[in-house]
């Protein structure tokens, strides 16, 4: 809008739905305007100026709103958010099918350290050996992603599971919840897992 470049500003670089609320406001404020007592003649030409000046209100609002819709679609394709997404749903999924090919080749980083829900600091070799032994089995492994955020080339994706062990594990049949975080390194072109926290919030 000509005459306000910080709106321009705001509305090309940073928060374009409130800086296209705002010059709506600016437009409306200036349609509306109070009129003076004027002769017929001049009150017709006023209302046709309002109708033109109207219809431009309404074209103005329904392309902000279509802006912020576009704007909004892309801020939520972040390519790399995607693929921290499928990456953890792909590791949720190994887990409870135990695949270990997956799991030992394309997620987890050989250096991860996790934080365990048995209160215990462990090694990826030993979530390995849980794995082979059946103490990882579980009969169904919910995950919901809370918050992803990024810094550089890490990823941190925080919170909720909701998980049934099997076979001989602990809490073996029941539903058990948890507050999860999992850390993320893109190093040679890919992202491995190098660290993960599990801790367990109620057991049913």
């Amino acid at each position: 809008m000509p005459g306000y470049p910080l709106l321009n500003k705001l509305e090309k670089h940073y928060i374009p739905f409130y800086a296209s609320l705002c010059r709506l406001l600016l437009v409306f404020t200036t349609w509306w305007q109070p009129v003076e007592q004027s002769s017929p003649i001049e009150l017709t030409q006023s209302n046709n100026f309002k109708i033109h000046d109207m219809k431009q209100l309404f074209s103005f609002l329904i392309t902000s709103l279509f802006l912020t819709c576009i704007s909004n679609s892309v801020i939520a394709q972040n390519p790399r958010e995607a693929e921290i997404r499928r990456l953890e749903n792909l590791e949720r999924e190994s887990a409870l099918k135990a695949d270990s090919a997956v799991l030992f080749d394309k997620i987890w980083s050989p250096n991860m350290l996790i934080n365990t829900p048995a209160n215990e600091v462990g090694t990826v070799e030993g979530s390995k050996a849980k794995l082979r032994s059946g103490n990882l089995d579980y009969l169904s492994f919910e995950r919901n992603i809370e918050k992803i955020t990024f810094n550089d080339n890490v990823a941190i994706v925080m919170g909720g599971e909701t998980i049934k062990p099997k076979a001989h594990q602990a809490n073996a049949g029941k539903t058990v919840s948890r507050r999860f975080t999992n850390v993320w390194l893109y190093k040679n072109n890919r992202w491995s897992m190098i660290a993960r926290q599990a801790t367990i919030i109620k057991v049913e």
